[in-house]
């Protein structure tokens, strides 16, 4: 939640800045704003909504100099996801100390704001928001004596919760970031410096960044950076290089970054198994088990949020079907509160496209604890899950930037066979038979995803004789359950109309009391084991004057007999089927939502990464 950016160096920081907060919306976007530093003096500009609402930027007001020419050389701004107060102007970031000279922005949560402020209204100070944050501008002017970092330092060990913060004073030409629990790289330029939340606004400029760890108090000067410690102790931090390109976070004439990012897959895909499938074997080196420590494997927990934890769903189905391992779920945000049972024997695998979701962050760091053994599946390269797992593996999906996640959800799925597959092989007693044919179906899925794709016109169609309706149930049995959760949560997140995902068995305990002639009910129907019992759960829905849309195996003659809308999908395995039979759905969602004129990258009150509980 939230982007934090910063500037320093030769260029005109008000701009930089405003630049990398256009590429950090999909983070937060219910405000934005900006402070520098000219003439010894704090200056900083704020609104409420998008970026791109304010059709012409007031852009922060010079002032008179002697040196009218002289360049704005150090800022910091901030994209908002509200969490403490309304979305206004007043509790938009930066937030100012009392006397103006410090700025701050901050993402994450501070947990014990309330005492912090009343201690600081005690002492006189003056707040002027409703947010968590502004306790820390006022608690650096309290410790301020001439040093900003120090300042920083002090109050960083009064403060509970999660945070990433960057602070600025009037007189000192520095930027001072401090990381715990919440993102922050710092990039690395000629004679300048970026520090943001993600590398994604960064990456235009250079490609050598740093990634802060918790406990990381980070100073940047024109001319030089310093990290250290809480206690003032110097850290030595390697230099990674991002493996991206600023064009890859572009939209290449797509609509929508949705779009562009559901028509991605196929080479999406292609990166994540590029290399691991060697002459009919699975080839990791990310997880680091060795052969003892996938024997000494008793249990499986795999652990995520929203759609990461639907591929998890995936993921149990295709282990406990491959390896017979008792694998079980688990919501990150439930599972850390719970108090439950782990052995030094599980294996814990958390999932998360961005590698800095909170709860499932949390999650992992318990399972540690714990003694278990942890394995991150990530898509962002350095991100605090795929350092602080034991071991892990990148997706390669590249980057997402629409709020709705899509390719990362087909690419996890995509890990889970390569893991499933690994663990297996360390094993020993995976049938060859089965292993041989998910290696050739994983080889030959992205072109089947590439023919998936061709049904977009069709889908649109549908999509226009649904898009006003209000409700929907999607449903689905076995491995393509996980699917219809996932269908509904698209279709929610970017259209705003109420779905459901159910076992398609289930809609007779309950859901079929919603069935009348308004309710379209969309099935997964493609042949699998259970193909006759969904093809009844069907014909349920046609007695009772329901819709049906129908995700089908090409060359099946049968479906559309019974439902009202097909679209049809290759053939293939299935524990591969989730890959394919998704697509139609992110398109279905994408389409309603666009004919309904609905912000398809920005929905309301989403972010892209969910760092705060």
């Amino acid at each position: 939640m939230c982007g934090i950016f910063g500037y320093i160096g030769n260029r005109e920081a008000d701009n930089v800045v405003i630049n990398g907060l256009k590429k950090l919306e999909y983070r937060g976007y219910d405000s934005w704003g900006v402070s520098i530093i000219q003439n010894e003096k704090i200056l900083s500009e704020k609104h409420v909504g998008k970026i791109g609402d304010v059709s012409s930027h007031k852009k922060i007001k010079k002032i008179e100099t002697n040196n009218p020419e002289k360049k704005i050389s150090l800022g910091i701004g901030h994209t908002r996801w509200a969490t403490h107060g309304g979305v206004t102007e007043k509790n938009a970031h930066p937030h100012l100390s009392c006397n103006g000279e410090i700025a701050i922005v901050h993402n994450g949560i501070i947990e014990n704001f309330e005492v912090l402020k009343e201690l600081l209204l005690r002492e006189g100070h003056k707040f002027s928001s409703e947010t968590d944050t502004e306790v820390i501008a006022h608690l650096i002017e309290k410790f301020y004596s001439g040093n900003l970092q120090e300042a920083v330092r002090s109050t960083t060990k009064l403060l509970e919760g999660t945070f990433g913060i960057l602070a600025i004073h009037k007189s000192e030409e520095i930027i001072v970031a401090v990381k715990k629990g919440s993102p922050l790289v710092l990039g690395i330029g000629e004679k300048e410096f970026f520090v943001a939340s993600d590398v994604s606004p960064i990456v235009e400029y250079t490609k050598s960044v740093i990634y802060l760890d918790d406990g990381d108090i980070l100073a940047i000067s024109k001319d030089n950076y310093k990290i250290t410690d809480f206690r003032n102790s110097k850290l030595t931090k390697n230099i990674d290089q991002i493996s991206w390109s600023i064009e890859e976070i572009k939209k290449k004439g797509f609509k929508h970054f949705m779009l562009k990012e559901i028509f991605e897959q196929p080479e999406s895909i292609t990166n994540t198994i590029r290399g691991r499938l060697p002459d009919g074997d699975v080839k990791l080196g990310g997880p680091g088990l060795t052969e003892k420590d996938a024997k000494k494997i008793s249990r499986i927990i795999i652990i995520a949020c929203g759609t990461s934890w639907h591929s998890g769903l995936v993921g149990e189905y295709l282990i406990e079907d491959f390896l017979q391992i008792p694998t079980e779920v688990e919501y990150a945000s439930e599972f850390r509160y719970r108090n439950p049972p782990i052995t030094k024997n599980d294996l814990v695998i958390v999932i998360s496209q961005s590698g800095e979701t909170a709860d499932t962050l949390a999650a992992l760091q318990l399972a540690k604890k714990a003694g278990a053994r942890t394995l991150g599946i990530v898509n962002v390269v350095g991100s605090t899950i795929a350092r602080e797992s034991n071991g892990g593996i990148y997706i390669h999906a590249g980057p997402e930037i629409g709020v709705a996640s899509t390719k990362a959800f087909s690419c996890q799925i995509v890990a889970l066979c390569l893991l499933t597959l690994y663990i297996g092989k360390l094993r020993g007693g995976l049938s060859k038979e089965k292993s041989s044919s998910l290696i050739k179906n994983l080889k030959i899925l992205p072109e089947l995803i590439k023919e998936t794709l061709t049904c977009s016109d069709e889908v649109f169609e549908i999509a226009k004789k649904y898009s006003h309706i209000s409700n929907f149930l999607y449903l689905g049995r076995g491995y393509e359950f996980p699917v219809a959760l996932e269908g509904a949560l698209k279709l929610k997140e970017i259209s705003y109309i109420h779905a459901e995902g159910y076992p398609a068995a289930e809609m007779k305990h309950g859901p079929i009391a919603l069935i009348d002639e308004k309710m379209p009910v969309v099935f997964l129907a493609n042949k699998t084991a259970a193909y006759e019992k969904v093809i009844s759960n069907m014909r349920e829905v046609k007695a009772r004057n329901g819709k049906v849309i129908a995700i089908a195996t090409r060359g099946d003659e049968n479906i559309g007999k019974i439902a009202d809308d097909v679209i049809f999908i290759p053939e293939t395995i299935e524990p591969l089927m989730p890959v394919l039979s998704t697509i139609p759905l992110q398109l279905l969602a994408y389409y309603i939502a666009d004919l309904r004129k609905c912000d398809i990258d920005k929905p309301r009150n989403l972010a892209k990464s969910v760092t705060v509980e």
